[in-house]
């Protein structure tokens, strides 16, 4: 199982505690808040991606 796999996974779960968190109280909304920090910081990760390597090609003088 891939990284990008389990990071898409654990958004998904983390968005679904978000939905559920559906109170007007405090605490609901406190929880909502940290969760939202969550998914923001696991969506991050999930898409970022890490440096590639550069080929250099030979080029062609145009004469």
């Amino acid at each position: 199982m891939s990284l990008i796999r389990d990071l898409s996974a654990a958004r998904v779960h983390l968005e679904r505690a978000y939905y559920y968190l559906g109170g007007n109280d405090e605490t609901c909304g406190k929880a909502r808040e940290a969760l939202d920090l969550l998914i923001e910081m696991v969506a991050t990760a999930e898409h970022a991606r890490s440096a590639g390597e550069i080929i250099q090609f030979p080029r062609q003088s145009r004469s």
